[in-house]
């Protein structure tokens, strides 16, 4: 059975922060536009405990912010197509296609929106105890772990955050970390290093992960000796970075050498009409409000690219 063949003015690709943004833009300007997401709406902010530096939210959770930022999309006239996996992608000056398992997608323009997905722990085991102990969503699997010994991977912000959350539930949290120091804020550590539920292994590397069918120990190394020991633990949340989403667009998309896709300070790709927000952007700073600055900034610059090819 062929494909409906659908023609857009924009196609937006992804429906986390920068997506949604551009889909409120979009559908106040009343350009013809549909976002695309393969997965849940809401990107990684879903999965985010708490967040304190969103303007006009003293504290707000992640799943609350984005559930807001969808329904005012939705409340202006956006349409959400959820679930809808992309299978091929084709984008030049002339001609921009989206083929997904339902439709044949033929866009004036498009903006890349898909994000960033967390980097696997680099261990042996890690395939083997994915979902059995081997977690990078504290909000999604945290609560498996009530009363348990549980470790957290990572220097930065997400780590810091996270190890709190899973205090709620843990017995204790062990945060691996391979330098005596963190990346994150100042206000982050400080609330972690007075956490009595807490313990800070600095200068510690995750090597691997035991157990049978489920894990239930850790093997750790000392990065300044290079002893190893290993150490009770039922689950370990990586957060050692985020890999970008953009193996669809490799083939047209400028990218930088960590596959972030490079932009202009208007959002601009290579390809003319197409444009890139928020996270999968080659950046300095991600955070949710550069993620909506980005969108914003993609959708006036398409509803222009538009109005100017008519």
């Amino acid at each position: 059975m062929s494909k409906k063949v659908n023609d857009i003015d924009l196609m937006i690709i992804g429906a986390g922060p920068a997506g949604l943004t551009a889909g409120i833009y979009s559908s106040r300007s009343k350009v013809n536009s549909l976002i695309l997401e393969d997965a849940i709406v809401g990107g990684q902010v879903k999965n985010s405990y708490t967040i304190e530096n969103y303007p006009g939210f003293k504290e707000v959770e992640g799943s609350e912010l984005a559930d807001l930022m969808q329904q005012q999309a939705v409340s202006l006239g956006a349409t959400i197509d959820e679930f809808d996996m992309i299978e091929k992608v084709s984008l030049s000056n002339e001609k921009k296609i989206i083929e997904t398992s339902s439709c044949i997608y033929n866009a004036k323009t498009v903006i890349i929106a898909t994000g960033a997905q967390p980097k696997k722990l680099p261990i042996p085991s890690e395939e083997k105890f994915s979902g059995k102990g081997v977690h990078y969503c504290a909000v999604c699997d945290g609560a498996m772990y009530e009363g348990k010994v549980i470790g957290v991977v990572g220097g930065g912000n997400s780590a810091l955050e996270e190890a709190q959350f899973l205090s709620r539930f843990a017995e204790k949290v062990l945060i691996i970390r391979r330098h005596d120091y963190f990346n994150g804020e100042q206000k982050r550590v400080d609330e972690v290093e007075a956490n009595p539920k807490i313990e800070i292994m600095y200068n510690y590397d995750l090597v691997d992960v035991n157990g049978d069918n489920f894990m239930e120990s850790a093997i750790i190394r000392n990065t300044k000796t290079g002893e190893e020991k290993e150490i009770e633990m039922k689950a370990v949340f990586g957060y050692i970075g985020t890999k970008p989403k953009t193996d669809l667009f490799k083939q047209d998309i400028k990218l930088d050498k960590q596959g972030y896709i490079i932009t202009d300070e208007n959002m601009n790709t290579n390809v003319r009409g197409v444009y890139a927000a928020g996270d999968v952007r080659a950046k300095r700073y991600r955070q949710i409000t550069t993620a909506v600055s980005d969108g914003t900034i993609a959708a006036l610059e398409a509803e222009k690219y538009i109005l100017d090819n008519k």
